[in-house]
């Protein structure tokens, strides 16, 4: 369970709180040539013992309540979006322009679910608006890979040659994305301190973000994932996305819960952007490193208007890098870092069982998230945190170790010695019974949406959150305001 350690030092978490979880692990969940399983399992383990830590803070208690992660839970919530069903009609995956293209050399993996990004794709191989799939693939097998990338990347549509983990190892953006912390992490000189309120008695269910506003400025996946766990958690989150650029409908439906939908111009709209800065606490971002700086967004300038504010960024390549600029999507990702290469057969790239880049760096961001805010309620001070889909796929590809043969006992550095009473070790594993499907993680909810099946969370510790929370309203159907209690005004002793 070395990975769950690892995770939680990346966090900046104290490792005796490790002693606090315990792990069912299952056969048959998430199985994949990589350490899917174990990926998975440390980024919900540890998002779900850092808000078990923030609920201990807030309440005051005297120990951080126990923490118990089902693999099960976990398979089923990292194929949330797969799963969803909006009255009993299954969600649109990809686009039929979303897939792995054959070149003169090799092969390229495109993105294209957005109406813009689906226009500059086909700009880029000088197709008309409507092509017939087999004139796109015939363009593509004129090109050579890395050609076919440049292009697409050069007219602002996305597109990643086919790489080996070799291959992705010698780029420059894979040794910067390796040569970095799984979790950045930092205090900006900007940060002044807020001061913050005592600790509130205990509630129930104990909800460790309750009270606390988290402006969503993500989309798609990773970003989004993170914001819908903060909400299950107690947080008030408004997602804001520009008037222009909807959210692909089903992605919505998955991600929505617990959340309102606002729209709002970030020009034309700066006084009430102003006013919701003025009295959050999280601000999370989900867009290309430095997108959103013109609009006065970058973490340092928040930091400095909104004391103890907690910046969350979320980005496909990092900031950093000749990559740094470049769109990404989980599936692009795959395809670049040689995950795709090492899960593929019979000479075709193949993929990962679930988008489990996204969700695994979605969970990672709410952990990090959650730990900044138990850190900040010493200090009253802000924090940035920044994660990576590519930093997380080299964890996965070079960082977790195959998985222990099922039962055997954990056998870290702080294992229980024999004949010892007590926890395990940080942390325990049970083995469960083989995963056998996600029935028993999903649930049924009415909402404005219609009917929706949908997975569970699986961040949960004794006494929070029982995973669900109030249905998804339709895309931009709110005001862009906070809810009850935002004409109070900004609330100093919030946390």
């Amino acid at each position: 369970m070395t990975d769950i350690k690892y995770a939680w030092s990346a966090l900046g978490g104290d490792p005796a709180r490790l002693a606090r979880l315990t792990t069912v692990e299952r056969e048959g969940a998430l199985e994949a040539r990589l350490p899917v399983p174990q990926l998975a399992r440390a980024c919900v383990g540890v998002c779900a013992l850092a808000a078990a830590e923030l609920a201990a803070r807030r309440a005051g208690l005297a120990a951080v309540p126990g923490v118990e992660i089902d693999d099960g839970a976990v398979a089923t919530a990292f194929h949330s979006e797969r799963l969803l069903r909006i009255d009993g009609r299954a969600p649109v995956a990809f686009a039929p322009l979303s897939r792995f293209w054959r070149t003169a050399d090799g092969w390229v993996r495109t993105h294209a679910n957005y109406p813009h990004h689906r226009s500059r794709l086909l700009g880029a191989l000088g197709l008309p608006a409507d092509p017939a799939v087999r004139d796109v693939a015939a363009r593509f097998a004129e090109l050579p890979a890395l050609a076919a990338e440049e292009a697409v990347h050069r007219a602002g549509g996305l597109a990643v040659a086919l790489r080996t983990p070799q291959e992705w190892r010698a780029h420059e953006q894979g040794a910067e994305v390796a040569a970095r912390p799984l979790v950045e992490r930092e205090r900006p000189e900007t940060s002044r301190p807020r001061e913050l309120p005592p600790p509130a008695p205990a509630t129930t269910p104990l909800l460790p973000a309750a009270g606390l506003r988290v402006l969503d400025l993500t989309r798609v996946l990773a970003g989004p994932v993170a914001t819908r766990t903060l909400a299950v958690l107690g947080a008030d989150v408004l997602r804001v996305d520009a008037p222009w650029l909807p959210e692909l409908p089903d992605l919505h439906a998955d991600t929505g819960f617990g959340k309102r939908s606002a729209t709002l111009d970030l020009g034309s709209g700066r006084d009430r952007f102003e006013e919701l800065l003025g009295s959050a606490d999280v601000v999370v971002t989900g867009y290309r490193p430095g997108a959103l700086d013109r609009f006065g967004l970058a973490p340092e300038a928040l930091i400095a208007r909104r004391p103890g504010l907690v910046v969350a960024q979320v980005s496909a390549w990092g900031a950093y890098g000749p990559w740094a600029g470049r769109r990404g999507f989980d599936s692009l990702v795959q395809a670049a870092t040689g995950i795709s290469v090492t899960e593929g057969s019979a000479g075709e790239p193949g993929a990962l069982p679930a988008q489990a880049l996204d969700h695994g760096t979605g969970y990672l961001l709410a952990a990090a998230v959650l730990r900044a805010l138990t850190e900040r309620s010493y200090d009253g001070h802000g924090r940035c945190v920044r994660l990576a889909l590519a930093r997380t796929a080299h964890w996965l590809t070079d960082g977790i170790r195959p998985a222990p043969a099922p039962g055997a006992p954990y056998e870290g550095p702080h294992a229980r010695p024999a004949g010892a009473s007590g926890p395990l070790g940080p942390p325990a594993r049970v083995a469960g019974t083989p995963y056998e499907g996600p029935d028993a993680w999903l649930a049924e909810t009415d909402g404005p949406l219609g009917r929706l099946r949908h997975a569970l969370s699986p961040v949960s510790f004794a006494g929070g959150p029982a995973g669900r929370t109030r249905p998804p309203v339709p895309w931009g159907s709110d005001t862009a305001r906070w809810g009850a209690g935002e004409e109070a005004g900004p609330v100093r002793d919030r946390w």
